[in-house]
């Protein structure tokens, strides 16, 4: 499928695709919808096997950005960007964010770079050197890292899906298996095990499974094929999205599927469908991963701490209500018609459009 098409089908405003001579950078920026407002969406650093897998992830979720602003009730589009790697150990220099902030910048606002697989603070905080429409750096842009308010939605996602499902919310009798330990999955663990639940833990990346295993008294298992057949409460995907397939669907042994990672179905439709089949309660992943777009967001428009916090509370709320609209059928689809109403409400006002984050931390 062509560039355009491929646009067309997922209802975007905007891609662009940039490539700076002098450091090799080569990235995507996409635009799905600003018909809420500015969009703000994390960049991506990752090696793709083609360009057309990189182009597929970007709109898959820049569109999931959309989706998730909305049914968090934010004023904000939906975006992402990435940044193509010439290989999997490509390291992140100043002089590639500097690159990457200045094709930002061409935006003039109406995208806002964060976060993402590859990202972290010191990266934004050098992209924000060449544009002010950067969250997430701890110096020269704000915000910070927002992978333990993703953790804590998440958290409070599970509440709501152990409600639905009539157990009583109560950690101390849940078993829980986290795949991917690493910035959200980690705290994920945490919090976990902090309200007295069985953890067991999977990561290609074995110093992470270590940690999880040594700091928080994690069970670690062998590879992700064991996580997905584990008879355990819940499956928390933590890694990239696309691991809920025909295959992996047919071997889950759980009764709730809750995670942090983004666009977990491979297929939305199909797979979607399919998990409701098996009788498996799937927590929307943009609904259930919401918590650090509600930080960075909420800073950006310049809420209190207090509204922030007000806000991660009520995944739990939206959760419910998701879920219970899904009734037997694919709570996905649920999730996607919940988040297409509060964008059809906000399209009849004018869109907020916002210069900085109105907190005074120097971004505007």
């Amino acid at each position: 499928m062509k560039v355009l098409e491929q646009m067309q089908s997922y209802g975007h405003e905007r891609v662009a695709f940039h490539h700076d001579a002098k450091t090799g950078l080569r990235a995507i920026i996409a635009i799905h919808s600003t018909v809420l407002g500015n969009a703000l969406g994390g960049t991506r650093r990752w090696a793709y096997a083609s360009e057309s897998d990189a182009l597929h992830d970007v709109l898959r979720l820049s569109e999931g950005m959309t989706y998730k602003a909305a049914a968090s009730g934010l004023p904000m589009g939906g975006a992402k960007s990435i940044i193509i790697l010439p290989n999997a150990t490509h390291q992140p220099t100043e002089a590639e964010a500097r690159a990457m902030g200045r094709f930002v910048d061409t935006f003039a606002g109406k995208y806002i770079a964060a976060e993402d697989v590859g990202v972290s603070p010191q990266f934004c905080d050098w992209m924000a050197h060449e544009s002010k429409h950067v969250m997430g750096g701890n110096t020269v842009s704000h915000g910070g890292d927002p992978s333990p308010y993703t953790a804590l939605g998440c958290f409070n996602s599970m509440k709501a899906c152990l409600k639905h499902v009539g157990k009583p919310v109560d950690f101390k009798n849940i078993s829980v298996a986290i795949q991917g330990v690493g910035a959200t999955g980690y705290r994920l663990a945490k919090l976990l095990r902090e309200a007295g639940a069985m953890v067991y833990v999977t990561d290609v990346h074995v110093p992470t499974v270590k940690r999880a295993v040594e700091e928080l008294g994690c069970v670690a298992l062998g590879n992700d094929k064991n996580l997905f057949a584990e008879k355990v409460d819940i499956v928390a995907p933590c890694a990239l999205g696309g691991i809920l397939d025909e295959r992996t669907i047919a071997e889950l042994n759980c009764t709730i599927v809750c995670g942090t990672a983004n666009n977990q179905l491979a297929h939305a439709s199909r797979d979607g469908d399919a998990i409701a089949k098996r009788g498996i309660l799937y927590a929307p992943d943009f609904i259930s991963n919401a918590g650090g777009l509600i930080r960075l967001a909420g800073l950006y428009l310049g809420m209190s701490e207090a509204t922030i916090d007000a806000k991660i509370e009520e995944i739990e709320s939206t959760t419910q209500v998701v879920l219970r609209e899904a009734g037997q059928g694919s709570t996905g689809a649920a999730a996607v018609a919940f988040a297409k109403r509060k964008i059809a409400a906000g399209a009849t006002k004018p869109a907020l459009q916002v210069a900085g984050c109105g907190s005074g931390c120097g971004c505007h």
